[in-house]
């Protein structure tokens, strides 16, 4: 049997990135039709504001330009998250912070780890290793109204409001990728002797059959979970955030715009602070198993200075973890009915992307094909989870607040994964390199580690060096903070190139 039917159920950031993905994909393959089929009654969650670098290469094979994009969802630039109060207050100072940037570290050819870590200095890791610091502090976008599309004087990602950013996504998909976009509710499904789906009940067109069901209903997983029976993989155990409010705060076009997104601890979780040209979004993520919702509107609050009552606010539940399997029979599963873990580090748009863009490349032509690739996928996907676990972990259990129990209890050791203390283990004695990772599937690389590591003043064991190594690497560090300087001088402040960007656009290659 052919597989000539794709359906996608949901819309939103996940069902419209993979719209995208699996229509793009579909037009080498004359047979196959993909049809988006979005609930007009369910909003979608609409909070995911944050995305990494890794979006742009899939917005230009989208065929979308950058300045449209600009311009049609609200977008700021991000080069970095800016964690605050990570940190024991007592010992590195009330307001503690670090960047963990998007530029690689280290760009002049020599590894500067070593040579920082022996110097024991005031200077903060980002700074001695990256121009992007200057930038960022300097409130700096990372590039020229000149500079071509999709291209930087560093790299970056973007801060985007989520529901145009969907409505966007869908008109590309629809115009160029001949994507068919019904409005209905799906109310059930029927499943073959084989455990296949084979058709959709729906409330406005009835029955609709299809060959291959890509679910991206969100927490619901209306298919996946709730009519195939996927289990749940529950990881609260180890991840301990299962709560967000959330809020929108307005800007005046004279605000300062932050090229980046501010991440501050709190006694029992962190707060989001995500800067586009019009609006703050802003989110209150923390464990009510540490910590009460009434005390953490309070501390909500008193982060936005009081204002939170005339603000419109909701709260959110999360369920921390994944399914057992993300492709199961003829169904597969991306975005929120994958699984959610929390919003450090903006890794569910960055799963979502990654899952559909590794589907779209082994679309199943025929259903004989769906065991293989199913396992593959669910290999895949589950490594790529499970390595989200462990970096979003690091945050916590390398912390040294001893305020809460929230921070204590995230360093008891049976809540640290294991191939994560082997990490850290392995770096107590060796600063971090590529071949401690393992896969070419790594969501995060040794230059995330390295940012957060040391940006949190995580111990490693100081090693002996040479002295043309300390010249060499004396010398970089030097030009790292002249190049950064140079950098900050040159680039325009944040907000003027957005709106320089929005009246005049993007220089296109």
């Amino acid at each position: 049997m052919e597989v000539q039917h794709i359906v996608i159920i949901g819309g939103g950031t996940a069902g419209w990135l993979a719209a995208n993905h699996i229509g793009k994909a579909a037009q080498l393959l004359p047979n196959v039709k993909v049809t988006l089929i979005e609930s007009p009654d369910i909003p979608t969650i609409g909070v995911g504001e944050g995305t990494v670098p890794a979006i742009k290469q899939s917005l230009q094979s989208f065929g979308i330009r950058e300045t449209d994009f600009i311009r049609d969802c609200d977008v700021s630039f991000k080069q970095s998250i800016k964690f605050c109060n990570w940190l024991d207050k007592h010992k590195h100072g009330v307001g503690n912070s670090y960047h963990h940037l998007f530029d690689v570290p280290s760009p002049l050819g020599t590894d500067l780890t070593d040579y920082w870590l022996n110097q024991a200095s005031e200077q903060a890791f980002s700074q001695a290793v990256s121009p992007q610091h200057y930038i960022c502090e300097s409130l700096k976008a990372p590039k020229l109204i000149t500079t071509p599309e999709y291209s930087g004087k560093v790299s970056y990602a973007y801060h985007l409001n989520a529901a145009k950013f969907a409505k966007l996504l869908a008109g590309n998909a629809i115009t160029k990728f001949g994507v068919k976009h019904l409005h209905a509710n799906v109310l059930d499904a029927d499943i073959d002797q084989q455990g296949n789906l084979t058709q959709l009940k729906t409330d406005k067109f009835g029955d609709l059959k299809f060959d291959f069901y890509i679910d991206c209903s969100g927490f619901e997983s209306i298919l996946l979970a709730k009519k195939l029976k996927v289990p749940f993989v529950d990881k609260s155990k180890q991840l301990f955030v299962n709560k967000a409010i959330v809020a929108q705060v307005p800007i005046t076009t004279k605000d300062a715009i932050p090229p980046y997104t501010i991440a501050t601890a709190h006694q029992a979780g962190w707060i989001w602070d995500i800067a586009l040209p019009e609006r703050r979004g802003t989110g209150f993520v923390y464990s009510d198993n540490h910590m009460s919702s009434a005390e953490a509107e309070k501390k909500f609050d008193r982060y936005l200075g009081g204002k939170l009552a005339n603000l419109e606010s909701r709260e959110i539940p999360m369920k921390v973890g994944y399914r057992e399997q993300f492709w199961f029979k003829n169904c597969v599963a991306l975005g929120l009915a994958q699984g959610f873990l929390e919003p450090i580090e903006a890794t569910s748009i960055l799963l979502t992307d990654f899952a559909a863009g590794y589907l779209a490349k082994r679309l199943p032509q025929t259903m004989g094909q769906m065991l293989s690739l199913s396992a593959r996928f669910n290999d895949t996907m589950t490594y790529a989870w499970e390595r989200v676990v462990e970096f979003a972990k690091l945050h916590y259990c390398i912390s040294d607040r001893t305020d809460s129990d929230f921070w204590i209890d995230n360093r008891h050791p049976d809540s640290i994964p294991e191939a994560l203390k082997q990490k850290m283990m392995l770096w107590q004695d060796y600063s971090p390199i590529t071949d401690d990772l393992f896969s070419r599937f790594e969501v995060f690389n040794i230059d995330n580690y390295l940012y957060v590591l040391y940006g949190m003043k995580y111990q490693t064991q100081s090693s002996q060096l040479d002295r043309l190594y300390c010249n060499t690497a004396k010398q970089q560090v030097a030009r790292i903070q002249q190049i950064g300087q140079s950098l900050a001088a040159e680039l325009p402040e944040h907000r003027a190139l957005l709106n320089k960007i929005n009246q005049f656009g993007l220089k296109t290659i």
